[in-house]
């Protein structure tokens, strides 16, 4: 079963990867309080941090701007959403691995109402990546054309009732959270009327 091999060490790299960008972020914190000399080794250190951890940082920098926060604490709510973000991806793939077994053992045992169950399952698990995929995109700069584009247009028939009832919050868009809530909610459904019944 993969969801008892492979899964495990895939959560290791995913949560070890994360563990390296924590690492690069209370740096990145640390040297905008301490501002070093920047001809130092500290300072130019310090100034490679930086520059690695621009791309990720300034967004959420222009966000605390709009709020009037200290923009140097821009690296601690990167944190919080790059432990949001790799939780939610540990548990699609977890989603995945769950689904690729359970469904190949419904299918062997000739279980019909498990397998729909399972594919229910797998869409509500592929829509919900979707969502995520365009919450992340809220970062980026896009054009229509791009993967981006095509997930924007797939999933603005669900995302965008709930955008018309929550509104944002500076540049992000608290709805893709309650959506998901939601799906969760439909998978615990789908999970006990079909397939562990």
């Amino acid at each position: 079963m993969l969801s008892l091999t492979v899964y495990p060490i895939v959560w290791l790299i995913l949560w070890g990867i994360f563990l390296v960008f924590l690492a690069l972020m209370i740096l990145r914190l640390i040297f905008n309080y301490s501002d070093p000399n920047p001809f130092g080794k500290i300072g130019r250190f310090g100034f490679k941090i930086r520059r690695i951890t621009e791309r990720w940082v300034y967004p959420a920098a222009r966000f605390l701007a709009g709020f009037r926060v200290d923009v140097r604490l821009a690296p601690l709510l990167v944190i919080f959403l790059g432990l949001v973000l790799t939780y939610f991806v540990s548990q699609i793939i977890g989603n995945t691995f769950f689904i690729i077994d359970g469904m190949s053992a419904a299918i062997t045992t000739g279980n019909v109402k498990a397998t729909i169950g399972f594919i229910i399952y797998a869409l509500l698990s592929l829509l919900i990546l979707l969502i995520l995929v365009r919450f992340i995109s809220q970062w980026f700069v896009y054009t229509q054309n791009t993967f981006l584009g095509f997930v924007r247009r797939v999933t603005d028939p669900i995302m965008l009732p709930f955008q018309k009832l929550i509104p944002q919050v500076g540049m992000f868009d608290i709805s893709a959270m309650v959506v998901l809530i939601i799906i969760f909610l439909l998978q615990a459904v789908v999970m006990r009327t079909l397939i562990l019944s």
